[in-house]
């Protein structure tokens, strides 16, 4: 059976359902400017999903760290640490690209600790300035 062209799925990777707990942090001009807690809904590999209690910025640079389902050698908690940037957001659901990735490992407990500012976080998007600007 042939479908018809709006009936099609329009994205270009199948996204996957991942109800995970998440943390973001947005920078603007090299300092993290808000952090927050929200769900993810659904990921593929270029893109994640998520459900969290404000809108943010679209086009701001983020990093999102999802609790990840699987354990490093059956014992040790996970975490995917994406870096992107915002894509949309409306009523608290957005969507953000992953332009890159990395696993770490996480406490077993986590604490609530204020926002660091992130090098890996700040030199990727000095690095996505800078290809925006000889674009």
């Amino acid at each position: 059976m042939r479908l018809k062209r709006d009936e099609q799925e329009r994205r270009a990777k199948f996204r996957f359902p991942l109800r995970r707990e998440l943390r973001y942090k947005i920078l603007e001009d090299e300092e993290v400017v808000q952090s927050g807690l929200g769900q993810s809904t659904d990921m593929s590999s270029s893109g994640v999903a998520f459900q969290t209690e404000r809108d943010l910025k679209a086009g701001a640079a983020i990093e999102v760290s999802i609790s990840w389902p699987v354990l490093l050698d059956d014992s040790c908690p996970m975490r995917l640490v994406a870096l992107g940037q915002v894509l949309r957001s409306n009523g608290g659901f957005v969507v953000c690209s992953i332009d890159k990735y990395e696993f770490r490992t996480q406490a077993r407990v986590h604490t609530l600790a204020p926002p660091r500012s992130d090098s890996t976080l700040q030199r990727w998007a000095e690095g996505l300035k800078l290809r925006a600007a000889t674009a």
